[in-house]
């Protein structure tokens, strides 16, 4: 629906692979569940959950390029932006909707958000305990 009303009201074409742009939406989506997990077994109640995943959201809009620039921002504030999986789906989007660019050119930022998926699942199976509270 974005796609769409990007085209409507912006007249905004998608250059790229229209697959290519969903799988690796996909892949976005499997990192973004994989925080949600980790936030989940980080929390002790829904409310702790809540709010850790609203102080994640904000800094990670704010810092992944969004909105500002990350080569303008500084050396320290660039480093952890490195570990935001919105990051590297930014750049994933310019690369195929405004440049047209195929696998071979996204090949960078695909294997640092599959990487970042698989740290976080592991730091989420690490971190799970079942308990019968």
């Amino acid at each position: 629906m974005t796609l769409i009303l990007g085209k409507i009201i912006f007249g905004v074409d998608i250059k790229g692979s229209l697959t290519l742009l969903i799988t690796l939406g996909t892949i976005f989506l499997t990192s973004s569940l994989a925080i949600g997990i980790f936030i989940s077994t980080v929390s002790n109640t829904q409310l702790e959950a809540m709010h850790l995943s609203l102080a994640y959201l904000l800094p990670s809009v704010i810092l992944s390029g969004f909105v500002f620039p990350r080569e303008a921002m500084p050396k320290i504030i660039y480093f952890i932006s490195c570990f935001i999986p919105l990051t590297y789906f930014n750049e994933i989007l310019r690369g195929i909707i405004l440049k047209g660019v195929g696998f071979k050119e996204l090949l960078q930022p695909i294997a640092a958000l599959m990487g970042l998926i698989i740290v976080i699942i592991i730091v989420s199976i690490k971190k799970f305990k079942k308990t019968l509270d």
